[in-house]
């Protein structure tokens, strides 16, 4: 479990699997819930994430492309994987023997995927656009020329319908309740024409803690798994007390003194004004801290520092309030003492949400998993 950078992601696992037992404590026992680990489990590492999720009661697991999910069943994960996006037909092959789901929503599709021998069923999430305009079928007809295809061929298996709600984290609910009833008559339409047994799932963080009681079979819990609310209106109503899994640290590598008039890196658009302590950290836009973030402030010694200069490839200045050691910690993103950078004060700063902010962070920061205050696992891509 070695790494050799001075930077480095913390994941805490325990709240990873906290946040999913105050889930599971909101919801109906019978309801079930898919952690959805896509994009490296939003930069905090697909399997570690994907192993903590499932052992705190996460019945499934959902990604985003084919080679997510694979990943996951060559990393040993036996458990129901979904991918949400849509894959290749010529791959469906491919997801079948390695007993992944799919999500289906053009009949062109299956015409090409039905061409091949499938070893094993393939396991189909028929997708239904109710309002995100994304992906998804958007009428009746179009299951009409989908459902037959499907039920006429024992090689394709019907498990789940689904859809996703675009405006679930915000206050005023009439968009999400037009998607509802839109998800209402299609799901009205195929439940009486095909008689199917199949799950159901349309809850995505947001709606599965609002409104708990309007959810399907299962859940899929994305963002909020990692303690990150979808947006100000659910932090606002805090429905769960979500606990922040990620936090980013590095250290002073360097520290000197200014006189008044010197500069500061790239460009010299830093000049102290009188005589200042300069230090230097090792992190850089290369590792995802971007040059947009130059004057937000970091942690050291339970204070505020801001960015000075322009933030180079690997490294960033601050200027600090007096001298201290090398070797001192530095917070970009958590805690020390009573001070604390969100990530959601983070996405202010880039004018952005908070999903972006985790998974910016470049693989070549190590992620250092931490269970129950010790260190149990690190992931260091390089």
């Amino acid at each position: 479990m070695s790494y050799y950078r001075d930077t480095y992601v913390e994941v805490n696992l325990n709240h990873i699997a906290q946040n999913i037992h105050q889930l599971k404590e909101r919801l109906v026992s019978s309801k079930k819930i898919y952690a959805v680990v896509k994009a490296d489990a939003y930069g905090h590492g697909d399997i570690q994430v994907a192993e903590a999720a499932l052992e705190a009661g996460a019945e499934g697991l959902a990604v985003a492309i084919l080679d997510e999910a694979l990943k996951l069943r060559e990393a040993g994960v036996t458990a129901p994987l979904l991918v949400m996006g849509w894959i290749r037909p010529e791959d469906a092959a491919l997801a079948a023997v390695h007993d992944i789901a799919v999500t289906v929503f053009q009949r062109e599709w299956l015409d090409q995927a039905g061409e091949q021998a499938l070893e094993r069923p393939l396991r189909i999430h028929l997708k239904l656009d109710t309002g995100m305009g994304r992906i998804g079928v958007r009428s009746e007809a179009e299951l009409d020329e989908i459902l037959p295809y499907i039920d006429e061929r024992p090689n394709f298996q019907l498990e789940a319908l689904f859809t996703h709600f675009a405006t679930a984290d915000e206050a005023d609910t009439t968009y999400l309740e037009e998607q509802q009833r839109r998800f209402d008559e299609l799901f009205a339409h195929f439940e009486g024409k095909w008689q199917e047994n199949v799950e159901i799932h349309t809850s995505n963080s947001a709606a599965s803690m609002r409104f708990p009681e309007k959810t399907a079979h299962f859940v899929r819990f994305g963002i909020s798994m990692y303690g990150l609310y979808p947006s100000q209106d659910v932090k606002r109503e805090r429905p769960i007390d979500l606990q922040p899994a990620m936090s980013l640290h590095s250290q002073l590598i360097h520290v000197k003194q200014l006189e008044a008039g010197e500069a500061v890196s790239y460009g010299a658009t830093y000049k102290a004004q009188e005589t200042e302590w300069i230090g230097t950290v090792p992190i850089g836009y290369a590792d995802g801290w971007t040059r947009k973030l130059q004057g937000m402030d970091v942690l050291v010694d339970g204070k505020r520092h801001p960015i000075v200069g322009r933030i180079c490839m690997d490294q960033l200045m601050i200027r600090l309030d007096q001298e201290y050691p090398i070797g001192t910690k530095v917070t970009l993103i958590g805690k020390q003492e009573d001070q604390e950078i969100s990530a959601d004060d983070i996405a202010s700063r880039l004018d952005t949400i908070n999903y972006e902010v985790p998974c910016m962070i470049g693989s070549r920061v190590p992620r250092v998993y931490v269970k129950d205050g010790r260190i149990v696992d690190v992931k260091n891509a390089l």
